[in-house]
């Protein structure tokens, strides 16, 4: 495993990070859940992703359970605050009540004192900026939280908030955005803020849901059991790359896989890796071999030939414009 330091801070991850959107409490059993965080720790993962809003909260016992024997000061622990986690108007949102009492439930669920990264889940139109930052900063210095994090925020929400962080003492490191080769909307406008304001870019949905791992074949129904034909693991946030258009370029990389001694899934992990401004890439896994292919990309260094050939590629279905950026739809 590699490691790189989370924006310009002097936090190190591994390039490649464990996230549990949507597996642990909903898509695998707890046995399995179990021994994909063992194969990830095995394997040199030491960058651990969830949120409180998964599984309506069971995502994050079940991290904290899978984790609870590991050395703490060994692990990176993230998680995030924002989605609806309960009935009442209060249970959602940025604004200081529901922040102070998120970090404390996340805390219980993830049987941990702290974790390293606390991060606004989305922006909150609803709620001052300066209220949240404010929530924020008490978290930090109260020892809850060591960094934080923001997700799916435009770089023009990025510029705000970075100001009041260094104002307020607490290190605005990172972001979370999907980013792939078929999804690169952060590209002309997040990335060159970020770099700017020393944030890094922890990115979710490397591999577009799946798609890129080639399984999917165009003209032909989804594998039974795959994610596209289950609702609970995210069958409608796929179904954007599901046309036999994206479906017909996927295919053609496998040449250039192969080219590069590396399976479909290792390119599409690799390919993120590439740019400068990604801190790690967030897999998933309902199977441990999954985690044990997919760390195999950590460490690859893609030359410009190959990266050409890809663009050259899925160019025609690449999605860049920024205006795409905190789409409501999407909850990573």
């Amino acid at each position: 495993m590699e490691f790189r330091h989370l924006g310009r801070s002097g936090l190190l991850v591994s390039e490649i990070s464990y996230g549990n959107w949507i597996t642990h409490g909903s898509q695998v059993e707890e046995d399995a859940a179990f021994a994909c965080v063992r194969a990830a720790l095995d394997a040199g993962i030491t960058t651990f992703d969830t949120a409180d809003v998964y599984a309506g909260t069971r995502a994050e016992d079940v991290l904290g359970r899978a984790l609870q024997n590991e050395r703490r000061e060994g692990l990176e622990i993230f998680t995030k605050v924002y989605w609806p986690t309960g009935p009442g108007r209060n249970d959602r949102g940025l604004s200081r009540k529901h922040i102070m009492e998120s970090i404390n439930g996340s805390l219980r669920r993830l049987r941990t004192d702290y974790v390293d990264l606390y991060q606004a889940h989305r922006y909150d139109h609803s709620t001052p900026l300066e209220e949240t930052m404010e929530a924020f900063a008490d978290v930090v210095h109260s020892g809850k939280a060591h960094y934080i994090g923001v997700s799916e925020w435009t770089a023009a929400q990025l510029r705000a908030a970075h100001p009041l962080a260094r104002e307020l003492h607490i290190p605005l490191v990172s972001n979370q955005p999907q980013y792939s080769m078929l999804w690169r909307v952060i590209e002309t406008e997040v990335v060159p803020a970020s770099e700017e304001l020393g944030i890094g870019q922890i990115v979710w949905s490397p591999m577009a849901q799946g798609v890129l791992s080639g399984k999917y074949l165009p003209g032909q129904p989804p594998p039974a059991g795959s994610r596209a034909t289950d609702e609970k693991s995210g069958a409608g946030f796929i179904s954007r790359f599901m046309t036999d258009e994206v479906l017909t370029r996927v295919q053609q990389l496998k040449p250039l896989a192969e080219q590069a001694g590396l399976s479909m899934a290792q390119l599409a992990v690799a390919w993120v890796l590439q740019n400068p401004n990604v801190s790690s890439a967030i897999i998933g896994a309902s199977r441990p071999e999954q985690v044990h292919d997919n760390v195999k990309a950590a460490g690859v260094k893609l030359d410009a030939e190959l990266l050409k050939a890809i663009d050259e590629i899925v160019e025609p279905v690449t999605e860049r414009d920024p205006a795409k950026t905190e789409s409501p739809a999407q909850r990573p």
